[in-house]
């Protein structure tokens, strides 16, 4: 399936010469399959939030569509319209707004705007009466994350008046929805507690009349653990990128998944030093013996987290070395031990990890974070580098 037309995918084609993202695409393609079968009975809305989680929103939605995925979404109605721009026609939402958002653009461009509150209908509604278009709206309860969403105490009101706007022919609401808060850890109780409000809260919807097309409520972590959840649509965000939602729900190979993203850079000098050479600011490394020092050119406006300063895993000559001292601006140091390298040998910070490599999830082990964060960190200096893209036999 594909819902674009004209704009092709960005991504350089010549190799960079200090640091690249290379994203497969069969894999982000093999992952919304993956994710398709684990929800059978529902349509897959894939979500490319902040430039993809970092891997490039439109080559990923391409992919995406390509896969099967029906909808896209991304959190800011910025982002939506980039994708129209980028040729994208198909099914899409967005739900992070904030008044005077560009809501006439949005509606205009047939995006699927999401309401979480009185504030936002009156907005939409006053963009269609000076645009003339009717707006595709779907609204949003806040089932117990706590974050955007309309308070159960006050969906009622929003309700009713969506659907007087609804008679009146100004909007159709097309969906309902809601989001997990620890759909990440089964067998939480806020889980069943959540569902339950969401049932209820779609009932008092078509109690007032509204008939949604999509009612939808799982994230990765519930597309891969929690069928009840499905419903008419599932929204997975990270795992369309075959990043595992979490750890302790299970590595992405135990769900058919495969990171899309390998980080690498190339080694920009190589150095004997001796015993007690001090590396990198504040001397947190000091060499233990004689050894050889490589420098990695990529640091933390990159987005290699600082936090993994002294602990973050890099592949050099098919061994795992560690970030020898703090992680600077741009570049950071590892120590080869006994071993040596060229300088323009590649260093992997990064990948699917059946090369031996470390994987993103490693890198969020050692900063003390989220793979998510990593991935999605990496700054705009490192090109993105795009392989097995459309027409590609997967």
């Amino acid at each position: 399936m594909t819902a674009y037309s004209g704009a092709s995918a960005t991504g350089s084609s010549a190799p960079p010469t200090r640091a690249r993202a290379v994203v497969d695409l069969a894999a982000v393609r093999a992952n919304v399959r993956a994710l398709r079968d684990r929800a059978p009975r529902s349509e897959l809305m894939a979500v490319v939030k902040s430039d993809g989680y970092g891997h490039g929103a439109v080559p990923c939605a391409r992919a995406a569509r390509e896969a099967g995925a029906s909808w896209l979404a991304t959190a800011t109605p910025q982002e939506a319209l980039a994708l129209r721009a980028a040729g994208d026609t198909g099914r899409m939402l967005c739900w992070l707004w904030t008044p005077g958002g560009p809501w006439g653009e949005a509606i205009a461009a047939d995006i699927d705007v999401s309401v979480s509150g009185m504030w936002a209908l009156r907005e939409a509604v006053e963009a269609v009466r000076t645009g003339g278009r009717p707006a595709r709206v779907q609204l949003k309860i806040d089932t117990g994350l706590g974050r955007n969403g309309c308070a159960p105490d006050d969906w009622l009101e929003l309700v009713g008046a969506a659907r007087a706007a609804e008679a009146e022919g100004v909007l159709a609401v097309t969906g309902v929805w809601s989001h997990f808060a620890c759909a990440d850890e089964p067998g939480h109780p806020s889980i069943a507690a959540q569902l339950a409000v969401f049932r209820d809260a779609v009932a008092v919807a078509e109690r007032a009349g509204l008939a949604p097309e999509v009612r939808h409520m799982a994230n990765s972590p519930a597309t891969l653990t929690l069928p009840e959840s499905h419903f008419d649509l599932v929204r997975p965000g990270i795992a369309v990128y075959g990043v595992s939602p979490s750890p302790e729900i299970g590595q992405p190979a135990d769900f058919g998944l495969r990171p899309a993203m390998t980080l690498a850079a190339d080694i920009a000098q190589v150095k004997r030093v001796p015993a007690g050479h001090g590396v990198s600011y504040g001397h947190h490394y000091v060499t233990p013996g004689e050894t050889t020092l490589a420098l990695v050119p990529v640091g933390y406006a990159d987005g290699i987290p600082r936090h993994a300063s002294g602990s973050g895993p890099v592949l050099v000559g098919g061994k795992w070395r560690t970030v020898a001292g703090r992680v600077a601006m741009d570049q950071f140091v590892v120590d080869l031990g006994g071993d040596t390298a060229e300088v323009g040998d590649e260093a992997v910070l990064f990948g699917p990890g059946d090369r031996g490599e470390p994987t993103a999830e490693d890198w969020a082990r050692a900063a003390g974070t989220i793979a998510y964060e990593i991935v999605t960190r990496i700054g705009q200096r490192v090109p993105r580098v795009y392989v097995n893209g459309p027409g590609h036999s997967d």
